[in-house]
C-alpha cells in the first residue's frame, strides 16, 4: 500500500467514498477524509471486509474502527466526541466491490497511540489485528496490508546483515546469483554427529546454506552446543577444500526468557547463523534477539514461518503474508520464508513476488531481508523459482537434495548443476548429459517447463530463456 504526502492511496478512487457516509457517522467522529490524514502521523491498515447479510459495509467499517480504538458495542459515558476526535481510529476509505456486500476498507490510527520502543509490534498487532476478527457483524475480514509512518519505523533497527550482508558472507556480491539451500533430513532423530554429516555433505556438494528443521531445537541426543561446534569444524573443512563459505542456521527457538541463552550458546560454539520460528516465538521475541548486542552483527538470523497458514491461507479471512513480511523486516530478520513459485506449499506467484519486493525494496534506514523459497523444490523445477522469483532469493531443497538416489552429496551436486544450467540458459536435460547426478535427479522427479503464458511474470532472464519455456 503506497501513500503520498497528501495521503492519497494509490490504485483507488478516493472521491467515490463519500457516497457511503451518513450524517450520523460523521457526527460520531469515526470518519475522516483521506486528504486530511497526514501519512506521517497515522498508522494505516487495509482490510477486505465482508459483513454478514443485512449489515452495510460502511457500518461494518465503523464497527472495526470503534472496536479497535476508543469504542465498544454501545455508547459509553466517557467516550466523548472530544475523545473520539483526538484518539479514535478513523475510517478513511470504503470501496465497495460491485454486486457484493464486501469491499476494501482503510482505517487509520494516530501514531501517538503507539509506543514502538517499549510496546513494540505486540501493541501494533493488538490494534490492527485484534478483536476485529471476532466481530459478530462480520462474515469475513482479512488484514491485507499496513502502512507505517517514519515516526514508527525509526524505532526499529531492522536486519543487521540483509541481502548484501548475506551475499558478502557467501561470496556472491559480484555474481548476484540466487543461493542454494537445504534442510537437514530427517527433520530430527539423528545424533549430532550424524546430523552434521548431512550438513557437511550438502555443503561440499554445492549448497550455500543449510538449516535445521523447524521441529529440531535442543533434544538430549543433539544439543545445540554440539551441533554448533561440529558444524563449525565441518564448514571450515568445506572452505578449505572448496574455498566456499556456507551458512548453517541452527534453531534456537525457545520461550522468551531462554532464547537469548540458546543463541549465546550457539554463537560461543561457532555458529554463523541462527534460526527462529517467529510465528509462535513472537515478533517482539525476534526483535529482542536481533537487536541484542550479543547477537547483532555476529550471526545471520533466518526466520521460519511455521504455522503462518493458520491465518494467511484463507483468501477472505485472517492476515496476509505481506503484513507478516513487513513486520519481520522491521523486527530484524535477515532471511524469511515467503513461498515458492513451484513446490509443495500453497502460494500464488504474483503474491509471492509482491511480498519479496516488499522485503528487498528501499525502506527508510532498514536493510533488506532475503526471501527464501522452500517446500517441494527439486532440480527439475528449480528454474521456476529462479526465473519467477529473481536472483535475490534462497532456493531451499530438502527432499529434493536428500532424496537423491545416491544420497545427500549427489543431491547437492545435482542441485548446483541445475542452477549452473539455468544461469547459462542451457536446457537441464542437455546439461544432465554431462552431470550424472543431475540426470538421476531428473529421472526421479521429472522436469517441469514453465508455461508460455507466464513469461510476463519472469523476474530473472538467463542467457537463454527458451530452453525453460513450454
Amino acid at each position: 500500500m503506497t501513500i503520498t504526502k497528501k495521503g492519497v492511496i494509490e490504485h483507488f478512487d478516493q472521491h467515490a467514498m463519500w457516497m457511503y457516509f451518513t450524517d450520523e457517522m460523521r457526527l460520531r467522529e469515526t470518519w475522516e477524509s483521506t486528504i486530511l490524514v497526514d501519512p506521517d502521523k497515522y498508522v494505516i491498515a487495509r482490510y477486505y471486509v465482508e459483513p454478514k447479510e443485512g449489515i452495510a459495509l460502511d457500518l461494518a467499517a465503523e464497527h472495526i474502527a470503534a472496536e479497535q480504538s476508543t469504542g465498544t458495542w454501545t455508547p459509553v459515558e466517557k467516550e466523548t466526541p472530544e475523545v473520539r476526535k483526538k484518539y479514535a481510529a478513523k475510517v478513511i476509505t470504503v470501496l465497495k466491490i460491485p454486486d457484493l456486500n464486501a469491499g476494501i476498507v482503510d482505517i487509520a490510527w494516530p501514531v501517538d497511540t503507539f509506543d514502538p520502543d517499549t510496546l513494540g509490534l505486540t501493541q501494533l498487532m493488538v490494534h490492527i489485528a485484534g478483536n476485529l476478527f471476532g466481530i459478530g457483524d462480520l462474515a469475513n475480514v482479512r488484514l491485507l496490508d499496513v502502512y507505517l509512518p517514519k515516526e514508527f519505523v525509526k524505532s526499529f533497527k531492522g536486519p543487521a546483515f540483509g541481502v548484501e550482508g548475506v551475499r558478502k558472507f557467501v561470496g556472491t556480491e559480484k555474481s548476484r546469483r540466487p543461493h542454494l539451500g537445504t534442510i537437514v533430513k530427517p527433520d530430527y532423530g539423528l545424533p549430532a554427529k550424524e546430523h552434521i554429516d548431512v550438513v557437511y555433505n550438502a555443503a561440499i556438494g554445492g549448497v550455500d546454506f543449510v538449516k535445521d528443521d523447524e521441529l529440531l531445537v535442543n533434544p538430549p541426543y543433539s544439543r545445540i552446543e554440539e551441533r554448533a561446534s561440529l558444524a563449525a569444524e565441518a564448514l571450515d573443512r568445506v572452505k578449505s577444500e572448496t574455498g566456499r563459505r556456507v551458512l548453517y542456521a541452527i534453531n534456537v527457538t525457545a520461550r522468551p526468557d531462554k532464547i537469548l541463552e540458546l543463541a549465546d550458546r550457539a554463537i560461543q560454539h561457532g555458529a554463523n547463523c541462527i534460526m527462529i520460528d517467529f510465528i509462535w516465538a513472537g515478533l517482539d521475541t525476534l526483535r529482542m534477539v536481533a537487536e541484542d548486542p550479543s547477537v547483532r552483527g555476529k550471526v545471520v538470523i533466518h526466520c521460519h514461518r511455521a504455522g503462518h497458514a493458520a491465518f494467511t491461507r484463507n483468501p477472505k479471512h485472517g492476515i496476509t503474508m505481506m503484513v507478516i513480511a513487513k513486520l519481520v523486516r522491521l523486527a530484524g530478520g535477515d532471511q524469511l520464508h515467503t513461498g515458492t513459485a513451484a513446490g509443495k506449499m500453497h502460494g500464488v506467484i504474483t503474491e509471492i513476488q509482491r511480498i519479496n519486493l516488499s522485503l528487498t525494496k528501499p525502506w527508510l534506514h532498514l536493510k533488506s531481508t532475503m526471501p527464501v523459497a522452500s517446500g517441494g523444490i527439486h532440480p527439475g523445477n528449480l528454474h521456476w523459482n529462479v526465473l519467477l522469483l529473481g536472483p535475490d532469493v534462497v532456493c531451499n531443497m530438502g527432499g529434493g537434495i536428500h532424496g537423491h538416489p545416491r544420497g545427500t552429496r549427489a543431491g547437492a551436486v545435482a542441485a548446483r548443476a541445475a542452477l549452473e544450467a539455468i544461469l547459462k540458459g542451457i536446457d537441464l536435460r542437455e546439461y544432465a548429459k554431462q552431470v550424472p547426478e543431475l540426470k538421476e535427479a531428473l529421472d526421479l522427479w521429472g522436469y517441469k517447463p514453465i508455461p508460455r503464458d507466464l513469461i510476463p511474470l519472469i523476474k530473472y532472464v538467463p542467457a537463454k530463456l527458451e530452453p525453460f519455456i513450454e
